[in-house]
C-alpha cells in the first residue's frame, strides 16, 4: 500500500545563514525521504524560515531594513545550500506568510472556544528608552549570588546560580543600557496544566513506537514535575513593539513566535498544495482533505534543545484546536553535532561553515556518507572527527564501493562490448540480492543508517573479494576463459548496482549518475532495481575522486581578515642608512599593534606528538583559562625541560584545526639566520595572564 506522508525538519531561524547542524538535521531527513520515494511512496518535504521574534526585529533596526527586508534577504541565501547538498524539500516558505497568519489565528480561536487560553495580568521588566518589554537575555546586571558584574537575567554563568530578573543588583537593559522598570501588562497563557491537556499528554507519550524511549522518559519528566518543575501553562502572548502575528481583537498583543513556528509546517504545506506543487508530486486532494485523512503520516525530524516544545505544546495545541488538524504520527529526535568532541564553536576553531565547504569543491556525498555512517536511531550527539572523515570516505566509498566499478567495467568494456553475462544460477544471485535489500531496507526505515552503511560496506568487502579472489586479470590473458571472465566481471557489476541502489538515499547524485550513464537506465534507480540482474554497461565514467586531507585543513583554517590598506612599497636604493633591514617589512600603527592580544602563560605540560617531527603539544595556563598550542620548537627544547616556565603567546590568534587536533594560540620564539630557536619568556614576577605591551 503507498504511504501519504508529510515530513519536516526544525524552522531555521531566519536572521542568518545555515549552519551545520542544520545541514546535518536535513540531510538526516532527506535520507529517510528519499528511502521512502524508492519504496514508491507518496512524500511531502517542506520547510519554512522561523521568520518572527524580537531577534529578528532587533537586527532588522540594527540594519536600518525592515524585518520583512530582512528576512526576504536571508530566504535569498537558502537556496545554494539546500542545491550544494542535494537536498530535495519540495517546498521552501516563511512563517511570515499569509498562510500562516490564518492558520495560526484559526488553531488560537479554537482553543479558545475550548476554553484553554485565559488571561493574566503580569509584571516584567520595561525598558523606557527603547519603549519594549525585555525577554531574559537582553537583561544584565550583578550576580545576587556571587555578585559577578555583566550576567543575564536568567542565571549566571560565573557561579551557576538560577534567579529570576528581578532578583540581579543593578539591572540594565543590554539594548539601551537604561535601568529597566517593572511594568504590569496582560497577557494570554495556554492552559497546559488543564487536566484535560495532561491527560492527553499521557496517552501521547504512551502511544508505542511514537516517539524514542529517550523522548518519552524526559517529557515525563516534565510532565509528571511537582513544584518549580510542574507543567506549567504557556505564556503566548507577546507586547507591541514585536515582529510577529497579531492577536485577533487584541490590539498591540502578538503571538509569541514558539505557538506560530511549528504552524508554520502546516502554513508551508498548504504554501506547497496552493502553488500546485503537490498535484504535481501526485496529490488530488485538497490541503484540507490531506491534513485530515486518517492515512496521512505527520513527521517532524527535530533536535534535543526543541523536545519540550515539539511533544508537549505542539501536539496539545493540535489535539484541542480539533480537525482537520491532528497530532504527528512521529516525532523523531537527535542529538548535536560535535567536531572533535568539543561543541561547535567558530571562536575554537570547532566550527564547520557549510557554504567554505562547498567552494572548496569537497564533495557534498562525501559529508552526507559519513553523517549517514554515524547516524541511528536514538538522540545521541554525533562527532564529525577530520581524520575519521578522510580515512571513512577514502576507505569505503572510493577504496571498496567504486573500486568495483573501475576494476570489472574496463574488464567487460574492452573484452565485451558491455554486454554483460552470467553462468550458473542467476535467480539464486537474484533472492540473495533481495535478501542483502531486505536487510538494509528495515535499517532505512528505522532511521539505523549507521548500521544500513555497515551491512552496504560489508557486502562490498565480498564482492571485492570474490572479485580478487577469481582473478579476472589472469583469466583475460587465456582467451578459452573468455566466458568465465565475463561471468566474474558481470557480478562485481551486478554487486557495484546493487550498491548503487543500497546507496541511492545517501549519495543521490552518483547514484542517479550511475543508474542513466553506466547502466543505461532512462530513470533514477528504486528499490525493485536492487534484485534485477544488469544486462550491459556503457563506457566506465570516472564517479568520485579521494578527499584530499588539506581540504580539511583549509575547512577549519579561520576566515581571513580583511586586507589592510595599502603600504607605499620601501625603495631600498634610497633607504637611511642603517634601517634598511627594518624598512623591507611594512610599518604598522599603533592601534594595529594593540589588536594582538600578547599574554604570559605558563607552561604546564609539554608533550611530544606522535607523527610529527617539529611540533610539541603545550598546555597552556592563561591564568583565567588553559589552552592547548602546537609549537614547532621539538628540536630545540626536551619536553620536561619546558614544564613550569614562562612563555609569551598570541592569546587571540584564530584557532587552527591541524591534523593533530587544534590549536588555540601561538607562543613566539626567536630565530635569525644561524641555527637556534629561543622561546621567549617573562621576567621573574609575571603570572600568568598578565598582558604584554
Amino acid at each position: 500500500m503507498t504511504r501519504k506522508i508529510f515530513v519536516t525538519t526544525a524552522l531555521p531561524y531566519a536572521n542568518g545563514p545555515l549552519h551545520i547542524g542544520h545541514i546535518m538535521e536535513y540531510i538526516q531527513a532527506d535520507i529517510w525521504v528519499r528511502f521512502q520515494r524508492m519504496q514508491g511512496h507518496q512524500l511531502h518535504f517542506v520547510c519554512a524560515d522561523d521568520a518572527h521574534g524580537a531577534p529578528i526585529m532587533l537586527k532588522a533596526e540594527s540594519e536600518g531594513v525592515t524585518p520583512q527586508q530582512l528576512v526576504t534577504r536571508i530566504a535569498a541565501g537558502r537556496r545554494p545550500y539546500l542545491e550544494g547538498f542535494h537536498l530535495s524539500f519540495d517546498h521552501w516558505h516563511s512563517t511570515d506568510s499569509p498562510e500562516n497568519t490564518q492558520l495560526s489565528q484559526d488553531v488560537y480561536a479554537r482553543l479558545v472556544a475550548a476554553g484553554l487560553v485565559y488571561r493574566k495580568s503580569i509584571e516584567q521588566f520595561y525598558d523606557p528608552v527603547k519603549g519594549m518589554f525585555l525577554a531574559d537575555r537582553y537583561i544584565k546586571g550583578e550576580c545576587p549570588n556571587c555578585h559577578s558584574p555583566d550576567q543575564y537575567g536568567d542565571a549566571c554563568e560565573v557561579c551557576s546560580t538560577v534567579y529570576a530578573p528581578t532578583d540581579l543588583i543593578n539591572p540594565y537593559s543590554t539594548l539601551s543600557g537604561a535601568q529597566p522598570v517593572l511594568k504590569a501588562s496582560e497577557h494570554f497563557f495556554f492552559r497546559l496544566s488543564d487536566p484535560k491537556c495532561v491527560a492527553f499528554l499521557k496517552e501521547w507519550l504512551d502511544t508505542p513506537g511514537r516517539l524514542q524511549p529517550q523522548v518519552v522518559n524526559k517529557a515525563r519528566e516534565w510532565l509528571t514535575g511537582s513544584g518549580e518543575q510542574a507543567l506549567g501553562d504557556w505564556d503566548i502572548s507577546r507586547d507591541a513593539p514585536y515582529f510577529g502575528i497579531p492577536i485577533p481583537d487584541a490590539p498591540g498583543k502578538y503571538f509569541y513566535v514558539w505557538l506560530d513556528a511549528p504552524i508554520g509546517y502546516l502554513a508551508a504545506l498548504q504554501s506547497y498544495f496552493d502553488s500546485g506543487k503537490a498535484r504535481a508530486n501526485g496529490e488530488r486532494r485538497t490541503f484540507t482533505e490531506f491534513l485530515a485523512a486518517a492515512d496521512t503520516e505527520q513527521i517532524h525530524f527535530i533536535g534535543k534543545d526543541i523536545i519540550y516544545f515539539h511533544n508537549l505544546f505542539w501536539p496539545a495545541m493540535l489535539k484541542f484546536a480539533g480537525p482537520p488538524y491532528k497530532v504527528p504520527d512521529h516525532v523523531y529526535v537527535h542529538g548535536f553535532l560535535t567536531v572533535s568532541g568539543e561543541k561547535l564553536s567558530k571562536s575554537r576553531g570547532t566550527g564547520i561553515s557549510p557554504l567554505r565547504y562547498l567552494e572548496l569543491g569537497m564533495n557534498a556525498e562525501w559529508l552526507r556518507y559519513y553523517l549517514a555512517a554515524k547516524l541511528n536511531a536514538n538522540v545521541e550527539d554525533l562527532d564529525f572527527n577530520p581524520d575519521d572523515f578522510v580515512a571513512r570516505v577514502n576507505s569505503d566509498l572510493v577504496g571498496k564501493y567504486v573500486n568495483i566499478a573501475s576494476r570489472a567495467a574496463s574488464f567487460i568494456t574492452r573484452h565485451f562490448n558491455g554486454q554483460l553475462a552470467y553462468q550458473g544460477d542467476t535467480e539464486q544471485l537474484a533472492a540473495l540480492a533481495a535478501a542483502h535489500a531486505f536487510q538494509v531496507q528495515q535499517a532505512y526505515e528505522n532511521r539505523e543508517f549507521g548500521k544500513a552503511m555497515r551491512d552496504i560496506m560489508a557486502l562490498a568487502d565480498r564482492i571485492n573479494h570474490d572479485f580478487d579472489a577469481r582473478q579476472p586479470w589472469v583469466l583475460a590473458k587465456d582467451p578459452a576463459r573468455a566466458a568465465e571472465l565475463q561471468d566474474v566481471c558481470s557480478r562485481a557489476l551486478h554487486g557495484f548496482k546493487l550498491l548503487s541502489v543500497l546507496l541511492a538515499p545517501v549519495l543521490p547524485h552518483l547514484a542517479a549518475h550511475v543508474a542513466l550513464e553506466l547502466f543505461g537506465l532512462e530513470r533514477r534507480f528504486a528499490w525493485s532495481d536492487a534484485a534485477s540482474l544488469p544486462e550491459r554497461i556503457n563506457p566506465y565514467q570516472h564517479l568520485m575522486t579521494r578527499v584530499d586531507a588539506k581540504m580539511l585543513d583549509a575547512l577549519f583554517e579561520a576566515e581571513p581578515p580583511a586586507a589592510p590598506p595599502p603600504v607605499p612599497r620601501a625603495a631600498s636604493a634610497a633607504a637611511p642608512a642603517g634601517v634598511a633591514a627594518a624598512g623591507a617589512v611594512a610599518q604598522i600603527s599603533i592601534d594595529e599593534f594593540k589588536r594582538i592580544d600578547l599574554r604570559v602563560a605558563r607552561i604546564v605540560e609539554a608533550e611530544t606528538v606522535a607523527g610529527a617531527d617539529k611540533l610539541l603539544k603545550l598546555t597552556l595556563d592563561l591564568g583565567s583559562d588553559t589552552r592547548t598550542v602546537f609549537a614547532g620548537i621539538k628540536s630545540a627544547y626536551e619536553p620536561a625541560a619546558l614544564k613550569g616556565r614562562l612563555t609569551v603567546v598570541v592569546a587571540n590568534l584564530a584557532p587552527r584545526k591541524m591534523k593533530f587536533g587544534v590549536s588555540q594560540g601561538m607562543v613566539l620564539a626567536a630565530s635569525g639566520e644561524t641555527p637556534g630557536l629561543f622561546l621567549l619568556t617573562a621576567d621573574a614576577g609575571a603570572t600568568p595572564g598578565m598582558k604584554v605591551s
